[in-house]
């Protein structure tokens, strides 16, 4: 693991146990989406300096590696915070749990009215980045990166074209809603190098392709 990654892992850790300190609600004001990636220009300079390998074995994955949700604030989880980010009048109850509100899924274009029908993305799926180069990483580390609120990696989308997305990557799928396609794929390439995760030839192509029309 580079020296790079070790830090950026420390300063992660210990920025989350400076919100579960100070809590929920002397953070900023909610942004009311996931957190903006790195232009489009950046992010072509940073899928250049990805490695690029063959994808590595699933051998060993398990989603119990990637811990999440983990406790952010109270009773508040890293899904019940993302619920709360990405949705519009939400209320929660004492337990944290998203009773009402508005969520518009950036993915297909739908909205919902009902905390039930989301999901939270990985934007990088967690299969993936086992395959990238997360199955060396520490338990820690998996668990950090599950509960990225920082990078743009986490989002909550309509459940089943979450579940059409399953581990996939750009080299077979992308948001139905093109208007996204942008975004999408600038938020990949930016967890990707954030992490250093490598990439492998098709995705790389794929993502190229996207981010030349950007």
């Amino acid at each position: 693991m580079s020296g790079v990654y070790a830090r950026r892992i420390a300063v992660l850790a210990a920025s989350a146990a400076l919100a579960a300190t100070t809590g929920l609600l002397t953070a900023p004001s909610a942004q009311a989406a996931m957190p903006t990636p790195v232009s489009a220009s950046t992010a072509r300079t940073y899928l250049s300096e990805l490695t690029v390998k063959a994808e590595g074995s699933s051998t060993g994955y398990s989603r119990d590696k990637f811990p999440h949700w983990i406790t952010q604030s109270g009773a508040c989880n890293t899904r019940e915070v993302v619920l709360k980010r990405d949705g519009t009048n939400v209320s929660q109850d004492s337990s944290c749990a998203a009773v009402s509100g508005s969520w518009y899924s950036q993915y297909d274009g739908a909205t919902w009215t009902a905390a039930s029908d989301l999901d939270i993305d990985h934007m990088v799926p967690l299969a993936e980045a086992w395959r990238s180069g997360a199955s060396g990483w520490t338990t820690a580390q998996r668990q950090a990166y599950a509960n990225d609120l920082t990078r743009p990696q986490l989002i909550a989308v309509t459940d089943n074209v979450n579940q059409s997305k399953g581990d996939q990557d750009p080299a077979t799928w992308l948001p139905s809603r093109a208007a996204y396609t942008c975004t999408y794929v600038r938020a990949w390439v930016h967890v990707k190098h954030y992490y250093g995760l490598s990439v492998d030839s098709a995705e790389k192509s794929a993502l190229q392709s996207a981010l030349s029309g950007c």
